[in-house]
């Protein structure tokens, strides 16, 4: 999830309950629905249409950035994983 960097963007503080929230939102208010971000904005609680839609834009962009190859992957370290067998 992008929040970090969507906060520091100007969109504000966003709690991880606000964000799960939006995430379920827009699973259930699609494009087509009528008052989208008026509608997500209710179901997140807290924030207003344009914030919700200002924070959907920003999601937008940092997807199209990762899927772009612009965000490196992190270097994780490897645990070795489940040895047992």
């Amino acid at each position: 999830m992008a929040s970090s960097s969507m906060s520091s963007r100007g969109s504000g503080s966003w709690t991880a309950k606000q964000n799960k929230d939006f995430e379920r939102a827009l699973a259930v208010y699609d494009k087509d629905t009528p008052d989208r971000w008026y509608n997500v904005a209710k179901a997140v609680g807290g924030k207003t249409a344009e914030e919700v839609k200002r924070h959907y834009e920003l999601l937008v962009a940092d997807v199209k950035h990762i899927e772009s190859g612009q965000v490196p992957f992190p270097n994780y370290k490897t645990t070795g994983g489940n040895s047992r067998g």
